[in-house]
């Protein structure tokens, strides 16, 4: 893991860059507002296209929202903002709402500050900062989000501890996570143990993450810290066709990333 304070190496995010920066138009669509995975109500009807991953990538960002029960008026963090994809879509859809974007990684913030500008009367920060010991006032927020970032984070503890501070009564959480099975938690927790080649491999794309926190220990986690658990809801099934867009449309960005004891991929020639 890495030190609280401390930025990550996200490798896939230093490429990713790279290409929005060099105006790559795919990229671009795909990845330039959320960075994260998409939800399909009917996997079914996925069709592989940058275009519809956008719209199942903004399903995922409002099922986080509307857990966090959002509404006009409240002063809502996003933790782990990215592009400042979930902030830009509040500040579409609601008024009179204050809202901080929250990164460890300042290139993350100077992209959307660039892109994202407020509406109505709402109003926006870009606030840089570790997740795991917020620079942030006590009770400030009704509402903090965290869409697909927690991974990341050095410590789920800390975070949830900060989470309480910076919450006023009756203040929510949301977030959204890979959560494992029983069955692969307890897998993971053996292959992170013995750095298996697999880890080694994750993290050189990735950074550094854990997914190994499965739902009882988020159940401890948030009642130990004060929260009261309200919903809880698996919408694996739906997000599944995200993999195979990522495998078509990211090639380009895994294939420059060098994984320890393994020669680095070629990229295969564009189409056309």
């Amino acid at each position: 893991m890495f030190a609280a304070g401390a930025a990550p190496s996200l490798p896939y995010f230093d490429l990713l860059l790279q290409q929005l920066e060099a105006g790559d138009a795919r990229f671009g669509e795909t990845f330039g507002r959320h960075v994260h995975w998409g939800y399909w109500p009917d996997p079914l009807r996925a069709d592989d296209t940058p275009a519809d991953f956008v719209a199942a990538a903004e399903r995922l960002c409002r099922l986080v929202c509307d857990a966090g029960v959002v509404v006009d008026g409240e002063a809502v963090l996003d933790a782990g903002c990215g592009f400042g994809g979930t902030v830009d879509s509040l500040n579409g859809r609601l008024s009179g709402v204050d809202l901080v974007g929250l990164n460890i990684d300042p290139r993350q913030l100077q992209r959307a500050s660039s892109r994202v500008v407020p509406r109505l009367d709402n109003r926006i920060r870009w606030q840089p900062g570790d997740a795991c010991a917020m620079p942030l006032s006590d009770r400030a927020f009704d509402v903090v989000l965290a869409v697909e970032c927690i991974f990341h984070f050095p410590s789920r503890e800390a975070f949830f501890r900060e989470c309480a501070r910076v919450l006023r009564p009756g203040g929510r959480l949301a977030l959204g996570d890979f959560v494992p099975t029983p069955v692969l938690q307890a897998l993971l927790r053996l292959l992170n143990r013995g750095q298996a080649k697999g880890v080694a491999a994750m993290a050189a794309t990735y950074g550094p993450i854990d997914c190994s926190c499965g739902r009882q220990d988020y159940l401890r986690l948030a009642r130990r810290h004060g929260f009261e658990p309200v919903s809880d809801h698996d919408i694996t099934p739906g997000t599944l066709p995200t993999y195979a867009l990522v495998e078509v449309h990211w090639w380009r960005i895994s294939s420059q990333i060098a994984v320890p004891g393994k020669r680095r991929r070629q990229p295969a020639p564009s189409p056309g």
